[in-house]
């Protein structure tokens, strides 16, 4: 397992959440990652998902 970040912004800049999520790889992340941040209900937030050495897996603005 890997860890990634997720983070939900506001758009004032505000954190609304910040997250370390675990998935086994990057294909996992992207896909279980947007059902995530769905099911969170910030898929119109500003958001990002990194991966362990800091690459946008996804990113929203």
């Amino acid at each position: 397992m890997q860890t990634y970040r997720f983070t939900a912004f506001e758009k004032s800049g505000e954190i609304l959440k910040d997250e370390a999520w675990d998935f086994p790889d990057q294909a996992t992340a992207k896909s279980q990652g947007a059902e995530k941040i769905e099911e969170l209900g910030y898929s119109e937030k500003t958001h990002r998902l990194v991966d362990p050495q800091g690459k946008l897996i996804l990113f929203h603005v």
